[in-house]
């Protein structure tokens, strides 16, 4: 239990947040994403930190690096003072987040991000998919991922994009195109057949798309995407230049989103418009809780070869779990 205090310290400076993650934006972006949350309902100073390990170590299980800190990379500036909070995602954080209690004497208030696959004694907080299927007292289930998707944010990313794609005829297609991962993939025919589809049902409605390939996409299948699409009506994204990712959130009328992450589909249904999923090759049980939770709450349907328009069921997880950080830090703080 911490002194009235150090409580009183909290409620009176802002909290020092660390999101902490490797280099994978499918790691950052959530960690972040959730620190953002945090610091948007308590005055806080929110700063990243990225986890680099020397030579082999960070490939090596959390219960076989027994000294983390002494084989981190030079410039992580992972050392004391430790934050009021530290929020980490991704399996390199797990040898830091595991001692991060004991090194900060209790005072770090210690949230993990995605299953850990490690005992939960070892963190206050843990934030898990809901679709993962993990559960104990200190576990909170969310559908899908945090993000750092909020309605300023896509706000001010429209209009950086307006002149680019502000001219585009209704409806707007975002289409969000992932790849390559553990268990989906993306091969030259699923890519061909998913052109054609949505090129199809772009003619039909009369609109335009707006694409963004991830790094995971294969070159071949983004040549041939890109190839089929790019005599429609919109904007392809080349990887030169600014990312529009937040723009083509904010501008769809519409979002189509590849089965394969996570990530993107939260994201996707956060901005409450209508989501349709797109088939891959492979799949996965886990993948596919995820959509049907998502289906349920009426944040999406499956991609029927046509752009539907919907209403859609905006999805709000970062900031519940935001709140329940708070809820879990005040609660040590009495």
């Amino acid at each position: 239990m911490w002194s009235g205090s150090r409580a009183g310290r909290l409620l009176e400076t802002p909290l020092s947040i660390w999101a902490v993650s490797d280099d994978k934006a499918g790691n950052a972006a959530p960690a972040l994403g959730l620190a953002e949350a945090v610091a948007a309902l308590r005055p806080a100073q929110v700063q990243t930190r990225t986890v680099h390990w020397k030579g082999v170590t960070g490939r090596l299980p959390w219960h076989l690096h027994p000294f983390p800190l002494a084989t981190l990379k030079a410039g992580t500036g992972i050392a004391p003072p430790w934050p009021d909070i530290w929020i980490a995602a991704g399996r390199a954080t797990l040898p830091l987040s595991l001692r991060m209690r004991r090194w900060s004497g209790g005072r770090t208030l210690v949230v993990q991000v995605q299953n850990p696959r490690a005992p939960h004694r070892a963190f206050d907080l843990i934030v898990a998919p809901r679709h993962d299927q993990i559960a104990g007292p200190n576990v909170l289930a969310i559908t899908g991922s945090p993000h750092r998707v909020t309605l300023a944010r896509l706000a001010e990313a429209a209009g950086r994009f307006e002149g680019v794609m502000g001219d585009l005829p209704h409806p707007r297609a975002a289409l969000l195109v992932g790849g390559k991962s553990k268990v989906h993939d993306l091969s030259d025919t699923c890519a061909r057949d998913l052109a054609a589809s949505i090129r199809e049902a772009v003619l039909s409605a009369g609109g335009s798309v707006m694409v963004t390939f991830s790094r995971r996409t294969p070159a071949s299948a983004r040549r041939l995407m890109t190839a089929a699409l790019s005599d429609l009506p919109g904007f392809i994204w080349d990887g030169e230049g600014e990312n529009p990712y937040f723009a083509l959130l904010a501008m769809a009328d519409v979002i189509l989103v590849t089965e394969d992450s996570a990530n993107m589909a939260t994201e996707a249904a956060s901005t409450g418009r209508p989501v349709l999923f797109l088939p891959m090759d492979g799949g996965s049980p886990k993948f596919q809780r995820l959509q049907e939770d998502l289906i349920s709450r009426g944040s999406a349907r499956r991609f029927a070869g046509r752009l539907e328009i919907f209403p859609g069921a905006p999805l709000d997880e970062t900031r519940r779990a935001a709140e329940a950080i708070l809820a879990t830090l005040d609660r040590r703080s009495v």
